[in-house]
C-alpha cells in the first residue's frame, strides 16, 4: 500500500517539508554568523516554556514560543552587555530553563506527559493546527529574511563595517534571534526539542561544503532540508524507527558525504592534484 494514501502521512509529509525549508533559511545564518549553540541553547530550554505551559493548563505553542522569544533576546542582551562570553551565558540559560522543565513535570502527578515526543518529535502524530503553525511561521521567516537578506548578509559578514554603512545591526541582531527562536518552537513537533538544533546545522553546514558562494550554499541548504526530513521520514516508518532521530541521521549522513566527497572542500579533494589545501573559508558572495 502507497505510504501516502493515509491522512497522517500526508500531513507528516508537508510537516517535514516545511521544518527542512525553515531550518535551512534559519540554519543558513546561524552557521554563517557562528550561532549553531545559540540555537542548541534556545531549543533545549523551550522544555521550560513547554513546562510551564502545561502547568498553567495552556496550550503549547504559543507560550512556548513567548518564552523560546524572551529567553532568546535574554541570551542576546547578556551576551552584548555582560561580562561573560556567549558560550556561558547560554550554558547558564540552558541548565536553568532544563531543570524548570523537569521541576515542572516531576509535579503532575495522575497527569501523562509525552516526554519522548516533546524531546525527540513525533512528525506521525502533526495535527492540522501544527500545520498551520508551520505555515505562518515559515511565511514569516521566509518574507523576514527575503526583505532584510542583503542587511542580514552584510552584518553576518562585518558588524563593524556595516555599522557604519547604516545597517541596523543590533536590531537584526535580535530579530534573527526572533527567528530563530519561534523556528524552534515550530519544529519541535517533527524533530524534537533535543534535535531541533541539529536541523538548523546539518543542511547549512551541508550547503557550505558543496558551494563556492552564499547563493549556491543556500540553495544548497534548500535542497537538503526537505531532503532529509522526506527521506528520513520513509525510513523511519519502513524501518519503525523514531522519526525525528531518522531525520537527523540522515541529514547527518548526507553532510557526511558532502564532507568526505565535495570536489571543492572535501576530505579526499586533498588528494586531488593541486589542490592539496582544500577552501575552508567563508564562501564568497
Amino acid at each position: 500500500m502507497d505510504i501516502w494514501s493515509f491522512a497522517f502521512m500526508q500531513r507528516a509529509l508537508v510537516a517535514g517539508l516545511l521544518t527542512g525549508l525553515l531550518c535551512a533559511l534559519v540554519g543558513f545564518f546561524v552557521v554563517l554568523r557562528y550561532m549553531s549553540f545559540v540555537g542548541a541553547g534556545i531549543s533545549h530550554s523551550v522544555f521550560g516554556g513547554m513546562a510551564l505551559a502545561l502547568w498553567l493548563g495552556l496550550p503549547l505553542d504559543w507560550p512556548a514560543m513567548i518564552f523560546a522569544v524572551l529567553l532568546a533576546w535574554a541570551i542576546g542582551y547578556t551576551s552584548r552587555h555582560g561580562d561573560l562570553h556567549e558560550d556561558v551565558t547560554i550554558g547558564i540559560f540552558f541548565a536553568a530553563t532544563m531543570a524548570l522543565g523537569v521541576l515542572v513535570v516531576s509535579t503532575f502527578t495522575g497527569t501523562y506527559v509525552d516526554l519522548f515526543s516533546f524531546l525527540f518529535g513525533n512528525i506521525l502524530g502533526v495535527t492540522n493546527a501544527d500545520l498551520r503553525l508551520l505555515v505562518w511561521v515559515t511565511a514569516a521567516v521566509s518574507l523576514f529574511i527575503i526583505f532584510a537578506f542583503k542587511e542580514l548578509l552584510f552584518s553576518a559578514f562585518d558588524q563593524d563595517v556595516a555599522t557604519a554603512m547604516g545597517v541596523p545591526v543590533t536590531w537584526l541582531y535580535y530579530a534573527l534571534l526572533t527567528a530563530l527562536a519561534i523556528s524552534i518552537v515550530a519544529s519541535v513537533k517533527v524533530v524534537g526539542i533535543v534535535l531541533a538544533s541539529a536541523m538548523l546545522v546539518l543542511p547549512a553546514a551541508t550547503g557550505f561544503q558543496l558551494s563556492k558562494n552564499y547563493r549556491g550554499m543556500i540553495a544548497w541548504s534548500l535542497v537538503v532540508g526537505p531532503l532529509a526530513t522526506t527521506g528520513g521520514m520513509v525510513v523511519s516508518y519502513v524501518y519503525g524507527w523514531p522519526a525525528g532521530a531518522t531525520i537527523v541521521l540522515v541529514a547527518a549522513g548526507i553532510f557526511s558525504l558532502a564532507f568526505t566527497f565535495s570536489p571543492r572542500r572535501g576530505f579526499w579533494s586533498r588528494f586531488l592534484p593541486d589542490n592539496s589545501h582544500p577552501d575552508t573559508s567563508h564562501p564568497n558572495a
